[in-house]
């Protein structure tokens, strides 16, 4: 390593044992994760808390008050930031972080956009999920993650 010109940060250095710790690598939490519809124990990889909160940072710097740019190009930027997290965090258990990551993605443009349309109230009638993911046209993560509907369904 020290010939590569690398050395190890013993901070953050550990050595865990991947099948019954969890441990945080390039984004990733690896380790023991539990299956929501039986219970079961299997070894996989997620998006970590802490790649989720950092998206969550970018999309509330995005969407504040003082963004004044016609609402296709913000859209444009919030869905390539989007569509970029998904495509690296495409691996692994992913749908419990894409959902988090939607529902804040909701009440973020709903709050930006009651702002600047000055709605009076919470804005779910004003901008329901269908027109902040449909007519407004921003992804929705899970369906990145599961597929669109078909279209019979829509």
């Amino acid at each position: 390593m020290t010939r590569l010109g690398l050395t190890l940060n013993e901070a953050k250095t550990s050595i865990k044992q991947a099948r019954r710790e969890r441990f945080d690598f390039l984004g990733y939490t690896f380790g023991p994760h539990r299956f929501r519809k039986d219970g079961h124990w299997y070894l996989g990889a997620s998006p970590s808390k802490k790649s989720v909160a950092r998206l969550r940072r970018k999309v509330g710097d995005l969407l504040i008050p003082s963004n004044v740019g016609i609402w296709p190009e913000v859209r444009d930027r919030l869905n390539r930031m989007l569509q970029g997290w998904s495509a690296y965090f495409s691996y692994g258990t992913r749908l419990m972080a894409y959902r988090a990551v939607d529902n804040y993605v909701l009440e973020r443009v709903r709050h930006f956009l009651r702002r600047r349309h000055k709605v009076k109230s919470r804005g779910a009638t004003y901008f329901s999920d269908d027109m902040v993911f449909g007519e407004l046209g921003v992804l929705r993560l899970r369906h990145v993650h599961v597929g669109s509907l078909p279209s019979a369904l829509k």
